[in-house]
Protein backbone atom coordinates (compact mmCIF):
# COMPACT_ATOMS: atom_id res chain seq x y z
CA UNK A 1 0.00 0.00 0.00
CA UNK A 2 1.42 3.39 -0.93
CA UNK A 3 1.84 6.22 1.57
CA UNK A 4 -1.24 8.13 0.39
CA UNK A 5 -3.56 5.15 0.86
CA UNK A 6 -1.94 4.26 4.18
CA UNK A 7 -2.55 7.79 5.47
CA UNK A 8 -6.09 7.76 4.08
CA UNK A 9 -6.74 4.65 6.16
CA UNK A 10 -5.28 6.38 9.22
CA UNK A 11 -7.58 9.31 8.45
CA UNK A 12 -10.56 6.92 8.31
CA UNK A 13 -9.50 5.49 11.68
CA UNK A 14 -9.04 8.94 13.21
CA UNK A 15 -12.48 10.02 11.98
CA UNK A 16 -14.11 6.89 13.41
CA UNK A 17 -12.44 7.21 16.81
CA UNK A 18 -13.14 10.94 16.94
CA UNK A 19 -16.80 10.24 16.27
CA UNK A 20 -16.88 8.31 19.56
CA UNK A 21 -14.75 10.90 21.37
CA UNK A 22 -16.96 13.78 20.17
CA UNK A 23 -20.07 11.88 21.30
CA UNK A 24 -18.51 11.66 24.76
CA UNK A 25 -18.11 15.46 24.76
CA UNK A 26 -21.60 15.96 23.31
CA UNK A 27 -23.22 13.89 26.05
CA UNK A 28 -21.07 15.16 28.90
CA UNK A 29 -20.62 18.88 28.33
CA UNK A 30 -21.83 21.01 31.24
CA UNK A 31 -22.16 24.71 31.77
CA UNK A 32 -24.19 27.80 31.21
CA UNK A 33 -24.21 27.46 27.39
CA UNK A 34 -24.80 23.70 27.51
CA UNK A 35 -27.47 23.54 24.81
CA UNK A 36 -25.55 25.59 22.24
CA UNK A 37 -22.33 23.61 22.76
CA UNK A 38 -24.22 20.29 22.84
CA UNK A 39 -25.76 21.12 19.44
CA UNK A 40 -22.43 22.41 18.05
CA UNK A 41 -20.59 19.19 18.97
CA UNK A 42 -23.36 17.20 17.25
CA UNK A 43 -22.80 19.27 14.10
CA UNK A 44 -19.10 18.42 14.26
CA UNK A 45 -19.51 14.68 14.67
CA UNK A 46 -22.05 14.64 11.85
CA UNK A 47 -19.45 16.35 9.64
CA UNK A 48 -16.80 13.83 10.71
CA UNK A 49 -19.10 10.94 9.87
CA UNK A 50 -19.71 12.32 6.37
CA UNK A 51 -15.95 12.70 5.85
CA UNK A 52 -15.39 9.18 7.22
CA UNK A 53 -17.79 7.69 4.68
CA UNK A 54 -16.46 9.81 1.81
CA UNK A 55 -12.81 8.91 2.43
CA UNK A 56 -13.58 5.21 2.90
CA UNK A 57 -15.51 5.16 -0.38
CA UNK A 58 -12.66 6.97 -2.11
CA UNK A 59 -10.26 4.29 -0.87
CA UNK A 60 -12.52 1.66 -2.44
CA UNK A 61 -12.46 3.61 -5.72
CA UNK A 62 -8.67 3.56 -5.54
CA UNK A 63 -8.71 -0.25 -5.21
CA UNK A 64 -7.99 -0.37 -1.48
CA UNK A 65 -10.02 -1.77 1.38
CA UNK A 66 -10.73 0.91 3.99
CA UNK A 67 -10.20 -0.11 7.58
CA UNK A 68 -13.55 -1.18 8.98
CA UNK A 69 -13.21 -2.47 12.53
CA UNK A 70 -12.62 -0.87 15.90
CA UNK A 71 -9.59 -3.13 16.37
CA UNK A 72 -8.00 -1.90 13.14
CA UNK A 73 -8.87 1.73 13.93
CA UNK A 74 -7.26 1.55 17.36
CA UNK A 75 -4.10 0.02 15.85
CA UNK A 76 -3.46 3.02 13.58
CA UNK A 77 -5.18 6.06 15.06
CA UNK A 78 -3.31 8.91 16.70
CA UNK A 79 -6.42 9.96 18.62
CA UNK A 80 -6.16 9.65 22.39
CA UNK A 81 -9.27 8.58 24.25
CA UNK A 82 -10.69 10.65 27.08
CA UNK A 83 -12.42 9.74 30.31
CA UNK A 84 -16.19 9.59 30.59
CA UNK A 85 -16.90 12.50 32.94
CA UNK A 86 -18.40 15.99 32.87
CA UNK A 87 -16.48 18.45 30.68
CA UNK A 88 -16.71 22.20 31.06
CA UNK A 89 -17.30 24.27 27.96
CA UNK A 90 -13.69 25.56 27.87
CA UNK A 91 -12.42 21.97 28.17
CA UNK A 92 -14.70 20.86 25.33
CA UNK A 93 -13.52 23.60 23.00
CA UNK A 94 -9.86 22.95 23.86
CA UNK A 95 -10.24 19.25 23.00
CA UNK A 96 -12.31 19.87 19.87
CA UNK A 97 -9.96 22.51 18.50
CA UNK A 98 -6.84 20.37 19.00
CA UNK A 99 -8.47 17.37 17.32
CA UNK A 100 -9.79 19.35 14.34
CA UNK A 101 -6.35 20.93 13.90
CA UNK A 102 -4.88 17.40 13.82
CA UNK A 103 -7.44 16.31 11.22
CA UNK A 104 -6.66 19.37 9.11
CA UNK A 105 -2.92 18.59 9.23
CA UNK A 106 -3.43 14.95 8.23
CA UNK A 107 -5.89 15.85 5.46
CA UNK A 108 -3.40 18.43 4.17
CA UNK A 109 -0.59 15.86 4.08
CA UNK A 110 -2.79 13.40 2.18
CA UNK A 111 -3.91 16.18 -0.18
CA UNK A 112 -0.27 16.95 -1.07
CA UNK A 113 0.46 13.28 -1.74
CA UNK A 114 -2.67 13.00 -3.88
CA UNK A 115 -1.59 16.06 -5.86
CA UNK A 116 1.84 14.52 -6.49
CA UNK A 117 0.08 11.35 -7.69
CA UNK A 118 -2.23 13.41 -9.94
CA UNK A 119 -5.21 12.01 -8.02
CA UNK A 120 -7.26 15.15 -8.47
CA UNK A 121 -10.51 13.62 -7.22
CA UNK A 122 -8.92 13.04 -3.81
CA UNK A 123 -7.32 16.50 -3.97
CA UNK A 124 -10.71 18.14 -4.51
CA UNK A 125 -12.40 16.08 -1.82
CA UNK A 126 -9.73 16.91 0.75
CA UNK A 127 -9.61 20.59 -0.16
CA UNK A 128 -13.30 20.79 0.73
CA UNK A 129 -12.69 18.99 4.04
CA UNK A 130 -9.66 21.15 4.86
CA UNK A 131 -11.69 24.32 4.19
CA UNK A 132 -14.44 23.07 6.52
CA UNK A 133 -11.90 22.24 9.24
CA UNK A 134 -10.33 25.68 8.85
CA UNK A 135 -13.71 27.35 9.35
CA UNK A 136 -14.49 25.24 12.44
CA UNK A 137 -11.07 26.02 13.94
CA UNK A 138 -11.83 29.71 13.50
CA UNK A 139 -15.30 29.29 15.09
CA UNK A 140 -13.77 27.49 18.07
CA UNK A 141 -11.01 30.07 18.47
CA UNK A 142 -13.66 32.82 18.58
CA UNK A 143 -15.71 30.88 21.14
CA UNK A 144 -12.63 30.45 23.35
CA UNK A 145 -11.97 34.20 23.69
Amino acid sequence: MDKQKKLMNQYVADLAVLNVKFHNLHWNVVGERFEAVHVYVEKLYDMLFENYDEVAERLKMLGEFPLASMKSYLEVTNVKEITVKNYTIPEVFEILKAEVENLKALATEIRHLADEAEDFVTVGMLEDEIAAYDKEIWFMAQAMK
